[in-house]
């Protein structure tokens, strides 16, 4: 815990702040609408689209201060700071996920359907339990790691709030130690990345495979959390070049962070890629009927088609093209608008593996302007947990790098 401050920083209120809670009023009121249209299931599935890309990003986030401090990468240090925050949005992606549970009508095409068996895993209690234990499990260790991160990144000058009070608390039982921290750190890293496979894997399968009940892929659960921690980094990058932009050279950030990091968000670039390739490859030589359905339809049947591949090109393609120049990597403004896009695209994919079995018979592809005021919404709520977060914790803006904990 760092003293070298030494006056108290109250929190910063932005009145940009407003324009996100307005969001999130603009959102929700879209959202209500919507359930009490004729058509309540178009507002439910741009709900599970937004909650699924919105928690992954958190969850992703987090697990890159995770696996830093694990692999004592030194050079993070700022970055791992500032992806702690993202840990604020865990608490409203629960309550988000028990929300859930009044849309299961219009959410799970199975509920009335003959699963030949499956009975036993895809019924409603048993869903939402299972999810809900693991989704308890995976922010329990999360807020665990970050109370011992936090011992050692915030400052003893601003004790002010309960949480703060807390956490210096536990430095004090902890003898201020930073090694004892440091130790309990890697216990709790260890365990949120164990979690964090296991836990988005088991949602990929529940909230996502399980839309088309007749249709299974090993690959998927590997192929959903190494696209968490893809669109996290993105997240992270936006962040980080927002508050380079805002603080100068103050932040700590400085463009070789961001060209390490981008050469990280290359890799996961290709990682997910290859996923992607090796899922369809697998499935085409395969070529079993229960399984090329769900690549044909999504691929070659149109409305479908045009959307599969633009989305490939906006996640892959022009990131992979882009991502090789090494100056392009340390511009926050372009890194700002290519991650925003790349963001933008996972939404898409949500849409992609979800819209086909929740809207059949459909032949033009149609986004309304409500899942774009939903969108907002969840942006809006993103958005306002971090920035709440960084105000109570502003000291997680001025880390340098050889500070990694």
């Amino acid at each position: 815990m760092t003293s070298n401050e030494t006056n108290t920083e109250k929190p910063n209120k932005s009145p940009v702040g407003w324009v996100f809670v307005v969001l999130i009023i603009i959102g929700l009121a879209a959202f209500i609408y919507g359930i009490l249209s004729p058509h309540p299931e178009k507002a439910w599935q741009a709900y599970l689209i937004n909650f699924l890309l919105w928690s992954a990003i958190a969850q992703g986030a987090v697990l890159f201060s995770a696996v830093m401090h694990m692999t004592k990468a030194r050079w993070s240090g700022p970055l791992s700071a500032l992806s702690e925050s993202f840990a604020a949005f865990f608490p409203l992606s629960f309550v988000l996920f028990l929300l859930l549970f009044l849309g299961r009508s219009h959410i799970f095409p199975w509920l009335h359907a003959d699963l030949h068996g499956k009975e036993v895993w895809l019924n409603i209690p048993f869903l939402f339990t299972r999810d809900c234990i693991g989704l308890l499990v995976l922010y329990a260790i999360g807020f665990a790691y970050l109370y011992n991160a936090l011992q050692l990144r915030s400052s003893a000058n601003q004790a002010q709030g309960a949480f703060r009070k807390m956490i210096r608390k536990g430095w004090i039982r902890n003898n201020r130690n930073p090694e004892q921290v440091k130790k309990k750190m890697t216990i709790w890293a260890g365990l949120y990345i164990l979690a964090f496979t296991l836990v988005l894997s088991l949602i990929g399968y529940d909230l996502v495979m399980s839309m088309d009940p007749h249709w299974v892929s090993t690959l998927f659960g590997g192929y959903t959390f190494v696209k968490a921690f893809y669109v996290g980094l993105g997240a992270l990058i936006i962040l980080a070049a927002v508050t380079r932009i805002k603080k100068g050279k103050a932040s700590g950030l400085e463009p070789s962070h961001f060209h390490d990091i981008g050469k990280l968000f290359f890799a996961f670039c290709l990682l997910w890629a290859d996923f992607f390739y090796v899922q369809l490859t697998v499935i085409w030589y395969g070529n079993i009927p229960e399984e090329t359905h769900y690549v044909i339809e999504r691929t070659l049947m149109v409305p479908w088609n045009t959307l599969a591949w633009t989305i490939f090109g906006i996640c892959f393609i022009i990131p992979f093209v882009i991502l090789l120049n090494k100056r392009v990597k340390s511009a926050p403004v372009f890194m700002v608008i290519l991650c925003s896009a790349i963001i933008i695209g996972f939404w898409f994919e949500h849409l992609l593996l979800l819209a086909p079995a929740l809207s059949h018979e459909v032949t033009t592809l149609s986004v309304s302007l409500s899942d774009g005021l939903i969108s907002l919404g969840f942006l809006g709520l993103m958005v306002v947990a971090v920035s709440y977060f960084l105000n109570r914790f502003p000291e997680l803006t001025d880390i340098k790098a050889g500070e990694a904990a």
